[in-house]
């Protein structure tokens, strides 16, 4: 509806209703008392309207319309495939509108059906679908790379090596994670390049310009191709698992239960 036709709309009511709903100024437009009054009475059958008309969608047969994801880029390519590309081969009515963001947002204010993260980083006011998937960091470098300067026994020899450093979406440096038998630590390296593109990383690692920290599972390929060496890697523990995340609805859209149940279905593989 366009601000014209919501204006008309409004001053029909108001006319209609015998009283103002609204103050309005060049600047501003706020509600009179007893436009709050009149909002506060008519909300909650505003929201079973909404809701009928929701359940009355879900009664259809083939799940279509689209579905909204928010996502780390990372979580998103381990699920791509295996998850929202079979779903959407089944469901071809189906359209999926996949965010990826390096930052957590409020998928509800920002209008997402869904969030993929971490499950600990998932709100507690949130439903979570644990997807069971292993993931871990994997710190690698080119086979070249290691036979000319060696490599890595424990995290503090990185001081000694070129790396590849890390910027996060807050422009803050990445610091290398590290953690074995209950010891925690972490390196802030050095090298002659810094990069904010896991995929950037993984050229420049496969290149030899130096050791680079990646999710495994984005380097997996490379690792199993030869491409990439893994060094460290009683150093980089299991992560926690990804997890689908999304607020309690009384009735969601058909698309959006088949993707929950695709995704329960995904998870126990």
């Amino acid at each position: 509806m366009s601000t014209t036709a919501l204006s008309n709309s409004i001053a029909k009511l108001e006319q209609r209703l015998g009283i103002r709903l609204f103050n309005r100024t060049t600047r501003s437009v706020s509600l009179t008392d007893a436009g709050k009054t009149f909002v506060e009475r008519v909300g909650p059958a505003v929201t079973d309207i909404r809701d009928a008309m929701l359940a009355a969608q879900s009664l259809q047969e083939t799940p279509s319309g689209t579905l909204r994801i928010n996502a780390f880029a990372t979580a998103a390519r381990e699920v791509m495939a295996p998850l929202v590309l079979s779903f959407l081969e089944k469901y071809p009515q189906v359209h999926i509108d996949l965010v990826t963001e390096g930052r957590i947002v409020d998928i509800v204010a920002a209008g997402f059906d869904l969030g993929l993260r971490p499950a600990d980083l998932v709100p507690a006011d949130m439903i979570a679908v644990p997807l069971g998937l292993k993931r871990s960091n994997a710190v690698v470098a080119s086979p070249e790379f290691l036979r000319r300067h060696g490599k890595p026994i424990v995290p503090t020899d990185l001081y000694r090596f070129r790396c590849i450093r890390a910027r996060l979406p807050n422009n803050a440096l990445f610091r290398w994670k590290f953690e074995k038998d209950g010891n925690a630590l972490q390196i802030d390296v050095q090298g002659a390049i810094t990069l904010d593109e896991p995929s950037l990383v993984t050229i420049a690692a496969q290149n030899g310009v130096g050791l680079g920290y990646l999710m495994e599972a984005d380097v997996r390929e490379d690792i199993e191709a030869g491409r990439l060496v893994r060094v460290l890697e009683d150093w980089t523990p299991s992560l926690a698992p990804l997890a689908l995340y999304y607020p309690g609805r009384k009735t969601p859209p058909a698309a959006f239960t088949a993707f929950i149940q695709a995704a329960r279905e995904f998870a126990r593989k």
